[in-house]
């Protein structure tokens, strides 16, 4: 038997890692929002961004234009986000949060803090803060690669 190349180890434990905090992600968000409305909420609060099209959004969360675009048409209904026409191109639309939003986001922040207690006795505190600047550096690399 073979053993698997060592970066497909990796990026599988990556892979299955995402899932399971995925789903515990979801089941702790406040009824009614997605993982997808909350990364959206999360990019620009954690980047301070104040407008960006639906084509950059597509783009920053490697999706096809009509997902984001149906995310965040719930995202508008829901009065989390406010979209207007680009004055500079007729076709284009920029998106921006509205205080409702930033709201949520927070609350989102809030409710995540119900996974703390199942990660305590899988991975201490200290472990995790040791592993952040791996991570960041994988995933600082990662997204130049695909530029």
């Amino acid at each position: 038997m073979t053993s698997d190349p060592l970066a497909f180890e990796f990026f599988n434990e990556i892979g299955i890692i995402d899932q399971l905090i995925g789903t515990m992600l979801t089941n702790a968000l406040p009824t009614g929002m997605t993982k997808a409305q909350f990364t959206v909420l999360n990019h620009f609060v954690r980047l301070g961004l104040t407008e960006k099209s639906p084509a950059d959004l597509a783009s920053a969360f490697q999706v096809r234009r009509p997902t984001i675009t149906s995310t965040l048409a719930r995202m508008e209904n829901a009065g989390l986000v406010s979209i207007r026409a680009d004055p500079r191109d007729a076709r284009g639309k920029l998106v921006s949060l509205t205080p409702a939003g930033r709201d949520m986001r927070e609350r989102c922040i809030t409710a995540l803090g119900s996974i703390a207690p199942a990660l305590e006795p899988i991975i201490a505190d200290a472990e995790m803060q040791a592993l952040l600047p791996t991570l960041r550096k994988l995933r600082v690399g990662l997204d130049k690669l695909r530029d």
